[in-house]
């Protein structure tokens, strides 16, 4: 065993207390309410399971309830009101830390049944109820549990089905071999821009996200065939919702690891006002270690993020919240002016990052009547990116190579009014107004001509406009349908897409499901993209203003079998079609921008390109029972890709297969304690990459492509496997959490690529992330 990690061992296992014999309780309180109208439901039962004596309540005239001497422990606690569908919320944590508060949301049963069947639980479930297929819900504990996912979305995507990571070192994914790019992000019903530290411009993804999972609730992610309310996306989306914080006590979080410190607050204005504050801050703890002088390599990394969500009530039926997040990233190198201490031509290379971005939102909530809810936005948000590095030459004079500063902001609004025309039918529309503003600069050394040539130089504003509507209609107890339109116009070239959207969901009884989705997506290119510069005869061109959006088909099939009320299978299968894709022109030009996965593309480029994507996929997973979860997720997919020289070629993402098993147990050790064992395997085909053109490569002394051959080459078979490994101790007044996680626990050398080294006139390897040990330490109070 490695030094370091033996160490880290010895620190993990030194977290290890005496017993306490005390039996820790805890209050359990929360809200039921009309899932479409939000109308507070009073009479509503709650009932812990398996509990002897019985536990329970029922909430009050607002809708509220309260549990007080709960034991910690994890429950499963079924929520039930006349009229409406049971819900059973399943792995419901107690912990002696903190108050456990619960939204619960229920659907009205149209048969007016006294009793109805249920069948799964919660996990079974969106939070958005117009999604039929590709959708599944994910909690703050998964971000927690899952090994190596360090409380990131992004990351623990990485064990669903038809999500692969695209580079052990961030975040990014491709869903169903798609780019990192198709991806949106949303949060609290608005869209917000991309929320990663370290993000290059265009991408989707980062390091590290800026969300802090002491915020998240219960939240969505969807792979394709989405409903009306999501546009400008054609991969994915991640749907945040977050979470309120305690409106009647004061309560804190402290998390200290190798990634970062994280201070988080919540409670009540006042003692008589039902509002709270939830403010998270996190500081990067290798920042601290370099200001105190300890050596960290070449790369100086910093960061800091704040997320924050204040909830306002203003009345009976009206709240306001305000809520955004922030995040500062950049790392900065040197290179040594001395050069027996280079080992290759990367070293005479000195480098800038920054990456800012940030969103603050108003959001006000009215409760109209019991069938009408009305939800609208205003978020103000923006990002900031940018690259510059130079080269020292034989004098070691630094010559600037690359520059690029990219400035975005936008104001959006946003209103969407729920309605429930009857039990049977649901109606949700809605607008989204954007104003968008850009400062975009790009420049690179140009060896041809020998000096910095300018691509992108342009600042301005633009708008684009968002309408959607959409009908669920539950046409009996077995069959529900939801069908809507989506339109989006980008007024900059006027560019536009009205799309239609289905989604059917039929249960054969009370144990399958089988459901079936399509849509018609599009998306606004990356912004830089439309200002590519050109020089014709003195005169400067933008031969991409007037780009269209990129658009998709998309087609799915699915099953759904609960094999027993924790185990559950799924299937589907699934075909999409993509078009009016840019490329560029030209019968010998392999260049599509599906394989584009960061930085803004500066050639002349045509809506003239094609993809398709197609697979199916099969997912069994255990929700957690007697302290174990799995898991399993295979998918078997094609992703291709056609320019005008009319042949199909793999894309960048095309691994053709990949298996994922995920699992964890809990280990009740001793009292109040909890030890957490968990993995993650990872194994699939490895990405594409186009080959290298050696021979001129050397005589240019740089990288030169075969794009003659694009993505014509494989890396080999990627296998990673991470662990983790926990332990919880409650207090009587608190709840420690000691983990370590491990990435790449073999130290497996998975291949990224190749590159060029003008140095030794050779092409060599270069691979992905090696083993990474992560400690952290969490007390809630």
């Amino acid at each position: 065993m490695k030094p370091q990690i033996k160490l880290l061992a010895l620190i993990f296992f030194l977290g290890v207390c005496q017993t306490s014999a005390q039996t820790l309780i805890q209050t359990v309180r929360g809200k039921v309410v009309d899932h479409i109208s939000k109308f507070p439901l009073p009479g509503a039962s709650i009932v812990f399971l398996d509990t002897e004596p019985l536990l329970g309540g029922v909430s009050d005239g607002n809708g509220d309830f309260r549990i007080p001497g709960v034991p910690i422990g994890t429950y499963a606690i079924r929520v039930s009101f006349v009229g409406y569908r049971d819900v059973i919320l399943t792995q419901v944590q107690v912990n002696s830390g903190k108050e456990t508060i619960l939204s619960v949301s229920l659907e009205e049963d149209f048969s007016q049944m006294q009793e109805v069947l249920v069948l799964g639980s919660d996990k079974d479930r969106t939070v958005n109820d117009m999604i039929s297929v590709s959708g599944r819900t994910f909690s703050v504990e998964e971000t927690r549990k899952f090994a190596a996912a360090v409380n990131d979305p992004g990351r623990m995507a990485a064990s669903f089905s038809g999500v692969v990571s695209t580079d052990d070192g961030n975040n990014n994914i491709s869903i169903r071999g798609n780019s990192p790019n198709g991806l949106l992000w949303r949060m609290e019903g608005i869209d917000i821009p991309n929320p990663n530290h370290f993000a290059s411009p265009g991408t989707s993804g980062g390091g590290i996200s800026i969300l802090s999972a002491q915020l998240l609730s219960n939240s969505d992610f969807i792979t394709a065939a989405f409903p009306a309310e999501y546009g400008n996306a054609l991969s994915g989306v991640f749907d945040l919702s977050l979470r309120k914080g305690n409106n009647e006590k004061r309560e804190f979080t402290v998390q200290a690891g190798l990634l970062g410190t994280d201070i988080a607050a919540e409670g009540p204005f006042s003692p008589n006002y039902k509002g709270s504050y939830l403010i998270n801050y996190r500081y990067s703890t290798l920042s601290f270690l370099s200001k105190l002088g300890v050596p960290l390599g070449d790369f100086v990394t910093n960061f800091q993020d704040l997320s924050f969500n204040f909830f306002l009530p203003i009345g009976e039926k009206s709240t306001l919240s305000v809520f955004g997040f922030g995040g500062l990233s950049d790392q900065n190198r040197h290179a040594q002016k001395d050069s027996l201490n280079w080992s290759g031509d990367f070293d005479r290379y000195s480098s800038s990052f920054f990456s800012n971005t940030g969103a603050v939102g108003i959001k006000h909530a009215y409760i109209l009547n019991k069938s009408n809810f009305l939800q609208t936005t205003l978020l103000a948000s923006g990002s900031g990116l940018g690259e510059k590095y130079g080269r020292l030459n034989n004098e070691y004079q630094n010559e600037e190579r690359f520059y690029e500063d990219f400035g975005q902001s936008k104001i959006t609004f946003n209103a969407v009014l729920n309605t429930k025309i009857s039990p049977k039918y649901n109606l949700r529309s809605g607008v989204f107004l954007n104003q968008l503003y850009y400062n975009i600069h790009e420049k690179a050394f140009d060896e041809d001509r020998g000096r910095m040539q300018t691509h992108i130089d342009s600042k301005g504003s633009t708008q684009s406009v968002q309408a959607f509507s959409q009908l669920n209609v539950r046409a009996s107890e077995r069959l529900t349908l939801n069908m809507g339109l989506h339109y989006l116009q980008l007024l900059l070239n006027n560019s536009n897409s009205l799309e239609p959207r289905l989604g059917v969901s039929y249960e054969l009884d009370e144990k399958q499901r089988i459901s079936m989705g399509y849509g018609l997506h599009s998306q606004v290119q990356p912004l830089g993209t439309y200002f590519a510069k050109q020089e014709a005869n003195g005169e400067i061109l933008l031969p991409n203003k007037e780009l269209d959006l990129s658009r998709s088909h998309h087609v799915v099939l699915g099953y759904d079998r609960s094999l027993n009320s924790y185990l559950r299978m799924k299937i589907e299968t699934y075909y999409q079609h993509l078009f009016r894709i840019p490329i560029k022109p030209g019968e010998d030009q392999t260049y599509s921008i599906i394989n584009q996965e960061w930085t803004f593309m500066t050639d002349p480029l045509v809506n003239r390109g094609l993809g398709k994507n197609y697979g199916a996929e099969f997912t069994l997973e255990q929700f957690t029972h007697r302290n174990l979860y799995f898991l399993l997720s295979a998918s078997l997919y094609n992703s291709l890709y056609k320019t005008e020289e009319n042949r199909w070629r793999n894309t960048r993402f095309n691994g053709r297969a990949n298996l994922v098993f995920t699992a964890g147990k809990e280990y009740h050790w001793k009292k109040n304690r909890v030890f957490g064992f968990n993995l993650r395997s990872i194994y699939g085909g490895g990405l594409r990459n186009t080959p290298i053109n050696l021979e001129e490569s050397i005589a240019k002394g740089e990288t030169v492509w075969e794009e003659a051959r694009g993505f014509e080459e494989q890396n080999p078979a990627y296998f990673r496997t991470d662990i983790r490994v926990s332990l919880k101790r409650n207090r009587p007044r608190s709840t420690q959490t000691l983990s370590l996680d491990i990435q790449n626990i073999s130290n497996r050398k998975n291949v990224f690529g190749s590159y060029f080294e003008p140095m030794e006139g050779t092409v060599k390897t270069a691979y992905l992330t090696p083993m990474i040990p992560i400690l952290a330490y969490r007390v809630e109070f």
